[in-house]
């Protein structure tokens, strides 16, 4: 079976990364888990200290969509850590790539509660 992974990396604005990396542990991803978003894996990434990441499977396109649009237009969202989220990302991209399950799997980290800022 195929799925579309969403990968995006975020560059943070200096020194910023720890507190994201709290937020986003704290607030973001139990929202997600909630809202039903399979995220694969998220952290800050190993190339510089100013750049993080968020790995999230979907079924197809039209589910990345419609995933997106309900989370980020929730009230939970919105009156949530979104501005406190936005204020340290200076820019952000992404791609969406199909993978195997397999692939998916391999990506997928076992235990969130295990990262570290």
């Amino acid at each position: 079976m195929k799925h579309l992974v969403e990968f995006r990396s975020y560059t943070l604005k200096t020194a910023s990364r720890d507190e994201f990396h709290q937020l986003i542990v704290e607030q973001s991803m139990p929202m997600l888990e909630r809202w039903g978003v399979d995220v694969v894996d998220f952290g800050p990434s190993a190339h510089d200290s100013d750049s993080y990441y968020l790995i999230r499977r979907y079924d197809s396109l039209a589910h990345r969509e419609q995933s997106q649009d309900a989370f980020y237009g929730s009230d939970e969202w919105k009156q949530g850590p979104r501005e406190a989220i936005l204020a340290l990302i200076e820019t952000h991209t992404s791609f969406v790539l199909e993978l195997d399950e397999v692939t998916v799997n391999g990506l997928r980290r076992k235990n969130w509660g295990r990262f570290e800022p």
